[in-house]
């Protein structure tokens, strides 16, 4: 994909257009199901309140018990707030019958939705949750979408720019390795993303100047402040360095993973141990809906005490 940078008008005039019609896309969005397209992870439940659960120091282990055979995840202790809400789960015993209700091979394998439990055949699923979302924790680069990292999916950034997280879906990335040669169209990628996230939040503090230039039909002063906003964005990033690490290219190009998910959801652990477990399910076969013809099924998770 060629990358556009941004002063290319008609980026800055879209992120400044959706502004004024934000509220429309996102009852789209709420409306929709989860997408095919394999760039996207999304819980479709619209979720309003905000986790409220004590943080757990240092990184814990999660022993998960499946129809497809057992796994073991450990959850980072530098996110805290998925870390302390999934451990809480856990002890709830929350996600004990829930299925893995969308996997799409060569990219990852969802679960969480408490509707899944009792789910018929065929269902439509990727709705459920507790009914709270979580904090966004994107701690990028530390921690990336290599092959078996444990992220949380979430809303699209039209209703959820703040890029909140599910209160109990997750995914588990399987993704594809990516050949050396395109490693720097990668790196090129990422800071386009982290550049227009910077611009897309720019425009969210200024809605209220962008829509009352909008009615009055001052094109100019629209184009001043995308001016403005695009110079502010660069200068935000004119000093940073290299976008990918050399663990990031090591393990890209090796075990593999989704690295165009960097940097807008958050990882917030990694299977340790099964990882067979996770290419059993990725290779399950699934109907129309990407939800495996044959249940796979989270039987218990409990905590590995140490």
């Amino acid at each position: 994909m060629i990358l556009k940078t941004l002063r290319t008008l008609s980026f800055a005039a879209f992120a400044l257009g959706v502004m004024a019609c934000g509220s429309e896309g996102a009852a789209a969005e709420e409306k929709g199901a989860a997408t095919k397209d394999s760039s996207t992870i999304i819980s479709t439940q619209k979720e309003t309140a905000m986790t409220d659960t004590t943080a757990t120091k240092g990184d814990v282990k999660v022993r998960v018990n499946t129809t497809a055979g057992d796994f073991t995840v450990l959850l980072y202790g530098d996110t805290p707030k998925h870390q302390a809400n999934f451990l809480k789960l856990v002890k709830e015993g929350y996600y004990n019958g829930t299925l893995f209700h969308r996997v799409i091979k060569d990219f990852m394998v969802q679960a969480g939705d408490p509707d899944s439990k009792t789910a018929a055949p065929g269902a439509a699923l990727g709705s459920g949750g507790p009914g709270y979302q979580i904090d966004a924790e994107i701690e990028f680069p530390k921690h990336f979408h290599k092959r078996y990292a444990l992220a949380a999916a979430r809303q699209g950034d039209q209703v959820n720019p703040e890029k909140r997280s599910s209160g109990s879906q997750f995914y588990v990335v399987t993704g594809r390795a990516v050949p050396e040669g395109q490693l720097g169209q990668l790196e090129k990628q990422a800071k386009y993303t982290k550049m227009q996230d910077i611009f897309n939040r720019l425009t969210m503090e200024h809605k209220d100047e962008i829509m009352a230039l909008r009615r009055n039909r001052d094109q100019a002063g629209l184009q001043a402040l995308q001016d403005k906003l695009v110079k502010e964005t660069e200068a935000a990033v004119a000093n940073d360095g290299p976008m990918m690490t050399e663990e990031m290219k090591a393990a890209y190009t090796t075990v593999g993973g989704a690295p165009h998910l960097d940097g807008a959801y958050t990882v917030f652990g990694e299977v340790i141990e099964g990882k067979d477990v996770i290419d059993r399910i990725e290779k399950a076969e699934t109907d129309g809906r990407d939800r495996p013809k044959e249940d796979v099924r989270i039987t218990s998770m409990s905590i590995v005490e140490e």
